[in-house]
């Protein structure tokens, strides 16, 4: 077998993925800042003298504000350019997420927070609609694997750029600094190399005389050419006719479920562990550690989620994050958190490709963002309701949130199975099937 050579194997990837090359890049950098910045920011906010209640409230004013924020700014990138949404997002994300630095109290914090999440609620939504729209449908779901492994390349490798940092240059503000930065570098590759996607960019089926091109600088006649591009749904073998359909409903149920560990997480993970005795460099390296499945097995997963379907992948990836929310109540040396958490990470690399692929083809045409926004706004309730309870219930025993979520988990997955069926396949549908609720 002759094996291509490097410039050749190179040359097969641009072809085939670097139309999305900028987008990737993207979340590897701002990822880095994400991930230097998540283990330390319930240890920064305690120590400013928040109380586990209140610190609950901090950490859901992010998801909050994305809860408002991505279906508006979905809808609103199915019917503008999406590289500017993007490039703004990531810019009011940077500036936005130093300024904690210079204030104090719960209620900037709160502000602060609310205001982050309404920066990535610009960008989520057109970025995951612009990657939607680049990539055949026969390969989405590795494209969202692709997607996922370059976020947590960035979580692999910023807590350490964070630990480090924090010990040579300052303290945890360091941290700060370096995720508003990473954030701003971010919105380069994407303002430099982006080319927009989607039905908006290409020519819409001829409908009837009165119909506008979509490029039409006149407001009412964009306007016209969203109406017609969300016409011509129907006319796309396989696409579901309503944006409301059973599978995009059933990945909605499971993604609260999902999100909600993550909401969860981020309030309690770093405290927990130091409770255990964990220092800054061990709860670092256990964010790191999250984020080494999902590299590794995110694309892997993706690719034979395009071959055989997702539904295997949704129903082992939430099992396998619920059995170890149970089993971290058992533990008492942190360092035995690390192979549960690569347990639980490789969960989230099977489940995460393979919900993105249900949602990509249970949205109808022209309406990937606006579906990709909705589809964040579940999992961003989740997070709100996971943050809330556990700043509550971690002030009775910080063991209960645990409880909840695998309980939570496991709830979310019967009940999306149950709406879902055979639409959980993360294939378009056959026309024999019913597009509607």
């Amino acid at each position: 077998m002759i094996r291509p050579s490097p410039s050749a194997a190179i040359a097969a990837w641009r072809s085939r993925w670097g139309g999305i090359a900028p987008l990737l890049l993207a979340e590897f950098i701002v990822w880095l800042g994400f991930g230097g910045l998540l283990p330390v920011l319930p240890l920064y906010f305690t120590e400013q003298g928040i109380d586990f209640a209140t610190l609950g409230l901090v950490i859901a004013a992010w998801p909050a504000a994305r809860l408002v924020g991505e279906p508006v700014f979905g809808w609103l990138a199915d019917r503008t350019a999406r590289v500017p949404l993007m490039v703004a997002g990531l810019l009011l994300a940077g500036v936005f997420t130093v300024l904690p630095l210079l204030v104090s109290g719960a209620i900037a914090f709160i502000v602060l927070r609310a205001l982050v999440g309404l920066a990535t609620a610009i960008y989520d939504p057109a970025a995951r609609g612009y990657l939607t729209d680049a990539i055949p449908p026969e390969r989405r779901g590795e494209a969202f694997g692709l997607y996922g492994a370059a976020q947590m390349g960035g979580l692999l490798l910023g807590p350490a750029i964070g630990a480090i940092g924090a010990d040579r240059l300052g303290g945890i503000g360091f941290v700060f600094v370096f995720a508003g930065v990473a954030a701003l570098l971010a919105a380069i590759p994407i303002a430099l190399l982006g080319r927009e996607t989607g039905p908006r960019t290409r020519p819409a089926p001829t409908l009837d005389a009165t119909e506008f091109p979509p490029d039409s600088p006149s407001i009412s006649r964009r306007a016209a050419a969203a109406v017609d591009a969300d016409r011509s749904a129907a006319m796309v073998p396989g696409a579901p006719g309503r944006l409301l359909n059973r599978g995009l409903m059933a990945a909605l149920v499971i993604n609260l479920g999902g999100n909600f560990a993550a909401g969860t997480y981020d309030v309690i993970w770093s405290l927990f562990l130091q409770g255990l005795g964990a220092g800054l460099g061990l709860i670092g390296m256990t964010f790191a550690m999250f984020g080494l499945p999902i590299l590794v097995l995110s694309p892997l997963a993706g690719r034979l989620v395009d071959r055989r379907g997702s539904f295997a992948f949704i129903v082992l990836g939430s099992i396998l994050p619920a059995i170890t929310g149970y089993l971290y109540t058992l533990l008492a040396d942190p360092t035995l958190s690390i192979p549960l958490i690569l347990v639980e990470a490789t969960g989230f690399a099977f489940l995460n490709p393979a919900l993105y692929a249900v949602v990509a083809a249970n949205s109808p045409a022209g309406r990937s963002s606006t579906a990709q926004g909705i589809f964040g706004a579940a999992g961003t309730v989740g997070f709100i309701v996971a943050s809330l309870a556990a700043g509550a219930l971690a002030a009775e025993n910080i063991l209960y949130p645990l409880y909840v979520f695998s309980a939570v988990m496991v709830v979310s997955l019967i009940v999306g199975l149950a709406i879902g069926g055979a639409r959980l396949r993360g294939r378009p549908s056959s026309p024999l099937e019913d597009p509607g609720l």
